[in-house]
């Protein structure tokens, strides 16, 4: 090896294969200073399983193109995009239409889904077995399948076919129009609230349905301590079950709302007792993986407060520094924990492969969260004016650089 690697190296027992050497001999004519300057960081390139690229069909709030260098401006060379588009991709022709754009723009790997039913409209199952080699799992997500009926038949069709079934877990006669979580917020602002049970209910009967079919089951963006005892049980029980959440949810809850779009997201901001439940689901290994869900909307759809506004927030550049600073610097879990949950976990789940996938840190950097500095078309962060540590300096994927400061 030719040059030295003085900058701090992190990996985890868990990632096989992202050495050193791998990282210097990837790129011969590498930032030699940065390589050779402990000020830096390097870590193994993030895997997002939840994130909303909006193309096609909805080029106004973010396509491949944006999506893909904003993954890499946080250090992600592999997210997993979910199938909410227009056309939905349910069927062999319309997945094509989403992988040639794929192909022609991202600067990452992009792994897409395929939706469960046909147009998202949970009332028959979409043509699974003709998408199957080319998706990554199937999800309806932004609607859960509503009857037990068309899970069980989904999950069996999984099965068969050997794909992870990615529930977005939402019991809609639950919902009543609500914008946040049903609790104090909710009551002292006259909010109209969405309760817990919406989303761990359907959980408990999917856990149930998996346990019975064999399935891969993976759960999507929990927030409730409901959720996490259930998959905690069924861990223990033998089902083949993972699950994620999402940065804010552990970071933030129901106490920091504020009369503002950038706190609205599906599943809610809930309570402090929920997001601590979520933080030891975090520690013992009951919650596998960290995804953002990012979102992104146009600023007039984020713009009409908490009751009005659309559900998602732009959150793929900020995780990382968010997840730092306030777990890892905090001391409440390792460097190794979250590295786990960001890239060891989502790629053994989903078989998704690190090839000569990095990126370069200033963890010692102080930044100020400011979305118009955004390489996302959205610009709604719920960490918008924060403060952070970390600044991401370069995302190197496949041996290409895909960001550079």
């Amino acid at each position: 090896m030719s040059k030295q690697l003085k900058a701090e190296f992190y990996t985890s027992s868990r990632l096989r294969g992202f050495e050193p050497k791998i990282v210097v001999s990837a790129l011969p004519d590498f930032l030699e200073s940065s390589l050779n300057s402990s000020e830096y960081a390097i870590l193994p390139g993030f895997c997002d399983v939840h994130v909303h690229f909006r193309e096609p069909g909805f080029f106004y709030k973010e396509s491949i193109e944006t999506g893909s260098k904003a993954a890499a401006h946080g250090g992600y060379t592999a997210v997993c995009t979910m199938p909410n588009l227009n056309p939905v991709p349910d069927n062999a022709g319309h997945l094509e239409e989403q992988i040639r754009i794929i192909e022609r723009d991202s600067v990452i790997h992009i792994y897409p889904y395929g939706a469960i039913t046909v147009g998202e409209k949970g009332e028959e199952l979409s043509h699974m077995a003709e998408m199957s080699e080319k998706v990554i799992a199937f999800s309806d997500d932004g609607k859960g399948i509503q009857t037990e009926s068309l899970m069980r038949s989904a999950m069996n069709t999984a099965k068969k076919l050997g794909k992870i079934i990615a529930a977005h877990c939402e019991d809609n006669s639950l919902i009543k129009g609500g914008c946040i979580h049903d609790g104090n917020y909710a009551k002292t602002h006259n909010h109209r609230g969405i309760c817990s049970e919406s989303e761990w209910k359907p959980i408990e009967r999917d856990l149930r349905l998996a346990k019975e079919t064999g399935c891969a089951y993976h759960v999507c963006h929990i927030s409730c301590r409901e959720s996490v005892e259930l998959i905690r049980r069924a861990k223990a029980d033998g089902v083949n079950v993972t699950c994620e959440t999402a940065p804010h949810y552990l970071v933030l809850d129901e106490s920091d709302l504020k009369e503002d779009g950038r706190f609205k997201m599906n599943p809610p901001l809930r309570t402090k007792q929920d997001r601590l439940a979520l933080i030891e689901g975090i520690k013992d290994g009951t919650i596998d993986m960290i995804a953002t869900d990012h979102a992104p909307h146009s600023e007039e759809e984020k713009s009409k407060g908490l009751d009005e506004s659309a559900f998602g927030i732009s959150g793929i550049e900020t995780a990382f520094p968010v997840l730092y600073t306030h777990l890892v610097k905090k001391g409440i879990i390792s460097m190794e924990r979250l590295i786990e949950l960001l890239v060891s976990a989502p790629r053994e789940r989903f078989g998704i492969p690190l090839k000569v996938d990095f990126s370069v840190w200033n963890l010692s950097k102080e930044i100020t969260v400011n979305s118009e500095e955004f390489l996302s078309k959205g610009k709604s962060n719920p960490f918008e004016g924060s403060l952070l540590y970390g600044e991401c300096l370069m995302t190197v994927c496949d041996g290409k650089i895909v960001y550079r400061k």
